[in-house]
């Protein structure tokens, strides 16, 4: 049997054309260069994500209120959220980390501040305003304080949502922004209406539950977290402008409809139910024309399932304003504190705030003092700057607590506010979403 061969009959039909040897150079040459393309771009995203991590060691950490503290703890921060959080012995921290020693320092959870306005001076004309002069007022009244949430219960609604867009988009250092915008009055308050005035700024008046309704919609539309209600609204030499009840409800049902929370103003007892009967979330403060707080009253409020915020600082700052006696103003604050006292001790929801952008005073070590005055110990304190806000408004998911996939919103403080609860206001470093917008100098 004959075998036919296989190979070539000559080596002539062997060898390759140049053409075929060029096309094949080409070719291996070509899937180098995308192998080593591709390589590079490998080696980038994983430079680049070691790069973005930020560790904090040797702190002692409060993830939450209720929880015992980590004594010596490390959080580990990958692309704003907190990638680990444990004894610093069982956390691995990649070489290429950014690494803050928190040795001797203590860290929670990124504080809400549940009552500030965007009206500070600096604050007016957000679009107008460049990024350095905006920087320094963020960081004087929010970051300075461990702020990474706010909520703004008064505001021009168009100016803080351009705040807010600059902020997200990393172009300012700040907070997360929270908004009502413009409130729902019958009249303003005879203290804005100078203040309107002379910056001129229109904020409507609302006459008919129509006029409420539509705000709300209009607020939603443009991206509002929130309703501000004064259901009652000072006119001056003991006078209260209180908002019809049909209103307030048009108002509170319609904000609902949206899954938006309500907030009130009461400033009297008369605003006090109108804020209850129309179904409000929140009453934005203490109540200062009202009568002692009985335990009647107070289970009418826990029954209606209302978050306080005290605001104590601020009627500090309004007696010291009036130029009163010493004694004046120690039993009106002596008062707010009672209230706080009877709605604390009966398990009442209690979110922090101050009202600054109304104040200027944004020390927050006197709210601190007169919140343990109050009766409130520590954990009670934390739960009102970070858990009971975060569930409150829908966010515990991913803030007021310090988990894995969290985001990543911290402050360092110098002290334990376990020993002093003033120490909640000694902020080393404030971090939002994973980046320090305040570090003290």
């Amino acid at each position: 049997m004959q075998v036919q061969s296989v190979w070539p009959a000559s080596e002539s039909e062997f060898q390759p054309s140049l053409k075929q040897l060029a096309y094949g150079n080409s070719y291996i040459v070509r899937m180098r260069i995308r192998f080593a393309f591709a390589l590079t771009l490998i080696l980038i995203a994983w430079s680049a994500s070691h790069a973005s991590d930020l560790a904090l060691t040797g702190a002692k950490i409060y993830t939450s209120p209720t929880e015992p503290p980590i004594e010596n703890g490390s959080i580990v921060i990958h692309d704003g959220h907190i990638l680990a959080v444990g004894p610093t012995s069982s956390i691995k921290i990649a070489p290429e980390a950014t690494v803050i020693d928190c040795r001797g320092l203590v860290v929670a959870a990124g504080f809400w501040n549940n009552h500030i306005h965007i009206l500070a001076p600096g604050l007016l004309h957000v679009r107008a305003s460049s990024t350095n002069e905006l920087d320094k007022v963020l960081d004087t009244i929010f970051n300075r304080w461990g702020f990474t949430t706010v909520f703004d219960l008064s505001s021009v609604l168009d100016n803080t949502l351009a705040l807010r867009k600059r902020i997200s988009s990393g172009e300012l250092r700040g907070p997360r922004i929270l908004t009502v915008g413009e409130p729902i009055w019958t009249i303003e308050p005879v203290y804005v209406r100078d203040f309107l005035q002379e910056n001129h700024i229109h904020m409507p008046n609302t006459q008919t539950p129509g006029q409420a309704v539509a705000l709300v919609r209009e607020h939603a539309a443009k991206g509002a977290n929130g309703i501000k209600l004064f259901c009652g609204s000072y006119q001056g030499q003991g006078k209260v402008a209180v908002l019809p009840l049909a209103i307030a409800r048009a108002a509170v049902e319609e904000a609902h409809q949206h899954s938006l929370p309500v907030f009130s103003h009461p400033q009297n007892w008369e605003g006090v139910n109108v804020a209850i009967a129309s179904g409000v979330d929140v009453l934005a403060h203490t109540v200062p024309q009202s009568p002692p707080w009985t335990a009647d009253f107070v289970s009418r409020l826990k029954s209606a399932n209302i978050a306080l915020i005290p605001t104590l600082t601020l009627f500090d700052f309004e007696a010291r304003k009036e130029n009163g006696s010493d004694q004046e103003r120690e039993a009106w604050i002596s008062k707010m504190v009672a209230e706080l006292r009877a709605y604390a001790q009966a398990g009442g929801d209690v979110l922090f705030g101050t009202d600054i952008g109304y104040i200027d005073h944004y020390d927050t070590s006197l709210e601190f003092t007169l919140m343990s005055q109050a009766g409130m110990n520590y954990q009670q304190i934390l739960a009102s700057l970070t858990t009971n806000p975060a569930r409150r408004f829908r966010y515990s998911d991913r803030s007021g607590h310090i988990a894995k996939g969290t985001d990543a919103d911290l402050v360092v403080l110098g002290a334990d506010p376990a020993q002093d609860v003033s120490a909640f206001s000694k902020v080393r470093f404030t971090i939002r979403a994973g980046n320090v917008i305040y570090r003290q100098k």
